[in-house]
């Protein structure tokens, strides 16, 4: 994405042109961009055997997932709809890693039925994997190692009260429970949180699988999760893949050496890959001047970006329609009957009614953590692909909100 001559432009396309052909709200998504950042995660890393897992959770869409496809990647999923949505797109089972947290044991036998590499994140999970398939189902195990890194406080996942993983004080109990049922363990698996800055996190939580490591000897892989930093605003720091790479390739290497073998080297970047390809396009409603501040409200809320709210995220905003229009500051807010803020205090070219805003950085958790709330329909998604916008999901329609609840006929009776 860039902005040229003052026109904001994908692939040399006006999105002004965009939004009138497809409507607003609208997700429009560059597919140049996931293939640049593919393509730059690949090439830092030498002298190993990596494996790309795109964590499908940050955008499932089946076009995102066959454009990930065709540019080898393989996949993360954490539900089995997720894996149903990669075996559509055309990946193979064995090429989709299943990450439960805490999911029903039938799903587990779905995901097992279906073929995927399961990644087990509990001392009752390995139990029930034992019990019921023995020496059938070789197995990943996903570590807790008690180490807080990352950035806000709700995607820290690897800390000593996080619900993910098998805490690694536990060593003794996993190794128990793989010998008494002979569960194959083949992968090591380990995902402290998001927006790691350097490679000091992946280092110290490697050296924890290095470690556990010894306890099985027929490992094929060793997974260090993701959650590589990226910017959402000029300045922003973000991980050095370039050194990241490097410091993560030797380290590996050498552990690999003393393990006896080469083993397979996973990552299962989700935002990374398709964060900055994203852009929520909106139009402005309403314009309204209080005393303390001037609000520009939208069409859109966080029914369809949640990020600000939740994370407190920040997301860069451009007036597509009036770039070169005087600065002024804003708040601006979504048309949810809630607190919906998106920015406030934000310096915009001057917003008039009507406008097209842009918020970047939509490319992850947007349309997959949005909802119907307030009964809005979601957003239609397009993706532009070698110069050209293609849909990939149609607009909901209010059929669309009314089409799976039931009609009970005693409920149309008037009562007074």
């Amino acid at each position: 994405m860039q902005v040229t001559n003052q026109v904001y432009q994908i692939q040399g396309v006006d999105v002004l042109d965009i939004a009138g052909q497809f409507g607003l709200p609208l997700y429009v998504y560059d597919a140049d961009k996931i293939i640049e950042k593919v393509n730059e995660l690949r090439s830092s890393f030498t002298g190993v055997n990596l494996k790309i897992k795109y964590a499908a959770k940050a955008l499932t869409n089946i076009s995102i997932l066959r454009l990930m496809r065709q540019q080898g990647t393989e996949l993360d999923v954490v539900s089995v709809n997720e894996a149903r949505m990669g075996l559509l797109a055309g990946f193979e089972p064995q090429q989709i890693l299943f990450t439960p947290s805490g999911v029903a044991f039938a799903e587990i036998e779905e995901a097992i039925e279906l073929g995927l590499q399961l990644n087990v994140d509990s001392l009752p999970l390995l139990e029930f994997i034992g019990r019921q398939y023995g020496r059938a189902v070789p197995v990943s195990i996903r570590i807790n190692p008690h180490i807080a890194e990352g950035g806000n406080i709700k995607i820290q996942t690897g800390h000593a009260d996080s619900k993910f993983g098998i805490s690694i004080l536990q060593r003794p109990e996993i190794k128990a429970v793989t010998e008494t049922y002979g569960i194959p363990v083949v992968g090591l698996h380990i995902h402290t949180g998001s927006d790691f800055k350097n490679a000091d996190a992946f280092l110290r939580g490697a050296e924890v699988l290095f470690e556990l490591a010894a306890d099985y000897p027929d490992l094929r892989f060793m997974d260090f999760g993701s959650g590589f930093k990226v910017a959402y605003k000029e300045g922003d720091h973000v991980t050095d893949l370039a050194d990241l790479g490097s410091k993560v390739s030797r380290a590996f290497q050498a552990f690999c050496e003393r393990y006896g073998r080469e083993l397979e080297l996973w990552f299962e970047p989700g935002k990374l890959l398709v964060s900055e390809c994203g852009s929520l396009l909106v139009q402005t409603n309403v314009v309204k001047e209080n005393p303390s501040r001037t609000f520009v409200h939208i069409n859109s809320g966080l029914n369809h970006l949640i990020r600000p709210m939740m994370y407190d995220a920040w997301h860069d905003i451009v007036n597509v329609s009036n770039p070169t229009g005087d600065e002024k500051n804003y708040t601006v807010v979504g048309y949810i009957c809630e607190t919906d803020t998106f920015a406030t205090d934000r310096n915009l070219p001057e917003v008039r009614p009507g406008d097209i805003l842009a918020f970047k950085n939509a490319g992850a958790y947007g349309y997959m953590m949005a909802s119907n709330y307030n009964s809005r329909p979601r957003p239609a998604e397009v993706l532009v692909y070698e110069g050209q916008p293609y849909l990939i999901r149609r607009r909901e329609t209010f059929d669309d909100l009314i089409r799976n609840q039931v009609d009970v006929p005693v409920l149309n009776a008037v009562t007074v």
